[in-house]
């Protein structure tokens, strides 16, 4: 049935769950999983020529949001190669991570996304948005969400 599963993390206890139970479901399909990160693009806004201290460069930030990817889906990986099921992972800044995912899925061929949601509704669902609700409406490849 699927054969190639995309596995989005934010790297938070949500995200961890879905991981395992995503692994779980690869395994009895005998599915390879794909692990994606999207950390934010680099972006600065400045007002003035007041240039913060602690601004990063965007060699400085892409180290940073490498080694935080590294640390998000080695523990994607760890839970895969534990299970025997094979596993690639990839990561891809942006300023929109829900069109990230929708990319990362095309563009690895897979044909099915495996993501959680915080079930943010009401006034928080209107305010923050959801990133799952922005693939499920983006995107024309299967979508299954863990709540």
């Amino acid at each position: 049935m699927f054969k190639r599963i995309l596995i989005p993390t934010d790297g938070s206890a949500l995200s961890r769950r879905t991981v395992k139970k995503a692994i779980q479901f690869a395994k009895s399909l005998n599915a390879a999983v794909v692990g994606f990160y999207s950390p934010e693009d680099y972006q600065t806004v400045m007002y003035s020529e007041y240039v913060p201290p602690n601004l990063l460069s965007r060699k400085e930030f892409e180290a940073h949001a490498k080694e935080v990817a590294q640390k998000h889906l080695g523990f994607i990986e760890r839970t895969a190669r534990a299970a025997g099921v094979p596993f690639e992972g990839f990561h891809a800044a942006s300023v929109t991570p829900w069109s990230a995912i929708v990319e990362a899925a095309k563009r690895r061929k897979c044909d099915l996304i495996l993501m959680g949601s915080h079930g943010r509704s009401g006034i928080s669902g209107f305010l923050l948005g959801s990133q799952t609700t922005k693939v499920l409406t983006h995107t024309k490849i299967p979508v299954l969400v863990l709540h």
